[in-house]
């Protein structure tokens, strides 16, 4: 084995250090501090002012708005992440490359741009403008076209965090099942998702966070109705023009709260995923997995690794022996 020190130990002490200190006061700048600053202005005027702007009745409804339009975003966003993921990893067709350049679209299309596209379509001047005044339906200006908006922004982050890990995993664990007899939706429950679920709940953190804290095209499609069509953003924004500074950095501390919440459950999740990883390379760990544990504790155990092939092969030999 060489004694060569790998090279990014060869710097000299004074260069790591400037570049660890050049690091850590752009966090604490531009992360940390404004963080600080959100909370130490809500407070400011003290507690009573503050819970009176978080129990005001347009900030609930902002609230309220808020966390349904996340709630309803969220399960189509999973549906269409692991329908594209499946479609790209484990399919062969024309038009493939097409898929993943429109599944990244809503990264490089302004928030804004997205939101005059959804007046273009649904608006009363619209394409479907006529028909949905005939029937008496609303897109915009409404609670739909706020959904749809938050759908468009939020759309590719599951599907990003399960395209790679269902192209390192491969299809071999599927073949082998399909192989012993099981059913295509067996194989769905037992073999893929149990492999991919860490990536679909990581997914789901970081879209949902989008959801809460997007502004650009929610403001473009919602109008800004009060208790109506005002999200979180949109309240904190409508706040701080009227001069109403203590109130807006109230609501604003409740996004930043949330923000705090997406952060801590991202690291649970990568915690158990990396727990998972290291417990699927343990030959120790997968044996006893397989043979002592299979049926009662298989939600708790199965991981990405050699583990979980173990497991489903082991379940699935004796469902369908």
């Amino acid at each position: 084995m060489s004694n060569t020190a790998p090279p990014h130990l060869t710097e000299p002490g004074w260069l790591r250090a400037l570049i660890t200190l050049v690091s850590i006061g752009f966090v604490g700048l531009f992360l940390v501090l404004p963080l600080i600053l959100v909370f130490s202005e809500a407070l400011r005027k003290g507690w009573e002012l503050y819970l009176a702007a978080i129990i005001d009745p347009d900030a609930l409804a902002a609230i309220r708005l808020t966390l349904v339009v996340a709630a309803v975003s969220l399960p189509f966003n999973a549906l269409f992440g692991l329908a594209a993921a499946w479609s790209i990893t484990r399919f062969q067709f024309r038009g493939k490359q097409v898929l993943i350049t429109l599944v990244d679209l809503p990264f490089s299309v302004s928030p804004v741009v997205a939101g005059l596209v959804f007046i273009l379509v649904f608006g009363s001047h619209g394409w479907f403008g006529d028909w949905l005044q005939e029937h008496d339906l609303r897109i915009v200006y409404a609670v739909p076209g706020i959904v749809l908006a938050t759908l468009f922004v939020t759309l590719p982050f599951i599907a990003r965090e399960l395209i790679p890990l269902m192209q390192a995993q491969g299809s071999e664990e599927e073949h082998a099942a399909l192989t012993l007899g099981a059913s295509g939706w067996y194989i769905f429950r037992k073999v893929t998702l149990p492999n991919i679920k860490w990536g679909i709940l990581y997914g789901a953190i970081l879209a949902n966070a989008r959801a809460m804290g997007e502004f650009g095209a929610v403001s473009v499609v919602s109008g800004h109705i009060r208790g109506e069509t005002n999200t979180m953003t949109l309240h904190v924004e409508i706040l701080y023009n009227e001069y109403q500074f203590a109130a807006s950095f109230a609501v604003a501390s409740l996004l930043a709260l949330l923000a705090l919440v997406t952060l801590a459950a991202k690291h649970f999740v990568e915690a158990r995923g990396a727990l998972h990883a290291r417990r699927a390379g343990n030959p120790q760990f997968s044996t006893q997995t397989v043979t002592g544990q299979v049926e009662s504790r298989a939600s708790e155990h199965r991981s990405r690794g050699a583990a979980l092939g173990l497991q489903n092969l082991a379940v699935l030999a004796k469902e369908h022996a």
